[in-house]
C-alpha cells in the first residue's frame, strides 16, 4: 500500500471526524439556539427541516460539480463552510442571520457529506478491501466528541459563541492543511454508461434498491435520535437523567459496530453483515416495542446501534461497486435519500404516536429495516465487472493526489 494511500486515507478520517464533530454541536444544541434567537415552537420544525432539504440541494448539485472539479477540491471548501456556518449560528442575534447560517450549513453539508464518500468509495476500490465502515466509525466518534462538548457547554452555560469558537479554532486549519492529502479518482464516465446506455430512467431502476435502504437507514436512525429520551421517560416511565443515556448508548455501539465491521465484510461479505445488521436493528425495534421498563428499552436501543451502523457505509460502497466508471456521480444521488429518511423517520414516528402509539410507532421502522433483506443481494460485488466476486484494486483509478493548497 503507497504512502499516497495511506495519507489519503487519514485525512479523509479526519475530515469524517470533523463532520461528525461539528454535526453533534449543531443538532445536540438545539434547545439553546432556540432559546438565543426566541423561536417559537411552531417555527422551530421549518427551521429544522430546511437543513436536510438544502442538504439534499447541495448532494445533487455536487453531482454536477465532479464532472469539472475533483471532489477533493469540493471537499476541501465545503467544511471550511460548514465549520464557519456553525460558528455563525451561534454568533448572531437575528432570525434572519440564523436562517442564513443554517442555509449555509445545509447546503454545504450536503456536498461535504457526498464528496467524503465519493472518496472513500474510491480509496476502499484501491485497497481493494473493505474500508469503509472505518470512516463512518470515525465519524461517530466525532459525534460523541461533540455531543461531549455541548454538555460541556450546556453545563457552564457558556454563550453557543463561546462554545463553538474553540472547537473551529482547532478544526478548521486542521481539515484545511490535511486536505492537501485527499486522494481523488479518475471518473470517466457519466452514469449512463455504466447502465448500458438506457439512459436516467434504467440508471435509477439500478441504483433504487440501494436509495430504499438508506432511506429506511434514515429513519431508524432518526427515530432513535429523535424519539429516544421522550420514548424513555414518556412511554417507559424513566427519569429525565436515565432518559439521555439511550441516545448516548445508541452512538457508543454504532462507533463499535463500525469499527469491527470491515473485518465482518472481509471475512463474510457485505450480504452477510447486511443481513444480519438488519435483523438486529429490527429486534431493536421489536425490544423497545414490547419493553417493560427503562433498562430493557436501553437494551433495545443498544441493538439498534449495533444493528443500523453498517447499512449507510455498506450501501455507499455497494453504490460505487454497481457503478465503477461513476461511482462520484452514484453517490451524490444516492446520498441524497440520506436527508429523504432524515425528513420523513421523525414526523413519521410523532404522527403515528399521536395518532395511534409510540409503542406502536416504533413497529413501523421495524419494518421498513427488515425490507432490506429483500434488496440485501444488490451489495454483492459485481462478478462480471471485479472476478470473482470480490472487490479488486483499481490503482490506476485511484493513484494521484489532491492538488496542493
Amino acid at each position: 500500500m503507497t504512502d499516497v494511500l495511506r495519507r489519503g486515507r487519514a485525512s479523509l478520517a479526519f475530515s469524517f471526524f470533523a463532520q461528525g464533530v461539528a454535526f453533534a454541536l449543531l443538532v445536540t444544541r438545539i434547545p439553546a439556539i432556540q432559546d438565543r434567537y426566541g423561536i417559537s415552537d411552531a417555527l422551530l420544525p421549518a427551521f429544522l427541516a430546511a437543513v436536510p432539504v438544502l442538504a439534499g440541494v447541495g448532494s445533487v448539485t455536487t453531482e454536477k460539480l465532479v464532472k469539472r472539479i475533483p471532489p477533493s477540491r469540493l471537499l476541501r471548501w465545503a467544511q471550511p463552510v460548514v465549520l464557519l456556518a456553525l460558528l455563525g449560528v451561534g454568533a448572531r442575534d437575528a432570525t434572519v442571520e440564523l436562517a442564513i447560517a443554517l442555509a449555509a450549513f445545509g447546503l454545504a453539508v450536503g456536498a461535504l457529506d457526498a464528496s467524503m464518500n465519493m472518496l472513500g468509495v474510491s480509496l476502499q476500490r484501491a485497497y481493494g478491501r473493505s474500508i469503509m465502515l472505518s470512516f463512518h466509525a470515525v465519524f461517530s466518534l466525532g459525534g460523541i466528541v461533540g455531543a461531549s462538548l455541548a454538555w460541556v457547554g450546556a453545563h457552564w452555560d457558556l454563550a453557543l459563541f463561546v462554545s463553538y469558537l474553540p472547537v473551529v479554532a482547532v478544526l478548521l486549519p486542521a481539515a484545511f492543511v490535511g486536505s492537501r492529502w485527499y486522494v481523488d479518482s479518475d471518473d470517466p464516465g457519466p452514469v449512463e454508461a455504466q447502465a448500458g446506455g438506457g439512459g436516467d430512467g434504467v440508471v435509477f431502476k439500478a441504483l433504487l434498491p440501494l436509495c430504499l435502504v438508506m432511506t429506511f437507514a434514515y429513519i431508524g436512525d432518526s427515530t432513535v435520535s429523535n424519539w429516544s429520551a421522550k420514548y424513555l421517560e414518556d412511554v417507559l416511565g424513566s427519569s429525565e437523567q436515565l432518559a439521555t443515556v439511550p441516545y448516548n448508548v445508541y452512538m457508543v455501539t454504532t462507533l463499535i459496530g463500525r469499527g469491527l465491521g470491515d473485518f465482518g465484510v472481509r471475512r463474510f461479505g457485505a450480504v452477510t453483515v447486511v443481513r444480519v445488521g438488519a435483523v438486529v436493528a429490527a429486534l431493536g425495534f421489536a425490544v423497545v416495542a414490547v419493553a417493560p421498563g427503562a433498562w430493557v428499552g436501553m437494551l433495545g436501543f443498544t441493538l439498534l446501534g449495533l444493528g443500523l451502523c453498517v447499512l449507510v457505509p455498506q450501501t455507499f460502497a455497494a453504490a460505487g461497486r454497481l457503478f465503477p466508471a461513476a461511482s462520484d456521480a452514484a453517490v451524490a444521488r444516492l446520498n441524497v435519500f440520506n436527508y429523504v429518511g432524515f425528513l420523513v423517520g421523525s414526523p413519521l414516528v410523532g404522527a403515528l404516536g399521536d395518532a395511534w402509539s409510540y409503542r406502536g410507532a416504533m413497529l413501523v421502522p421495524m419494518v421498513l429495516v427488515l425490507v432490506t433483506l429483500v434488496y440485501a443481494r444488490s451489495f454483492a460485488a459485481q462478478p462480471d465487472r471485479y472476478g470473482g466476486g470480490h472487490e479488486r484494486p483499481r490503482t490506476a483509478d485511484v493513484g494521484r493526489g489532491s492538488n496542493g493548497l
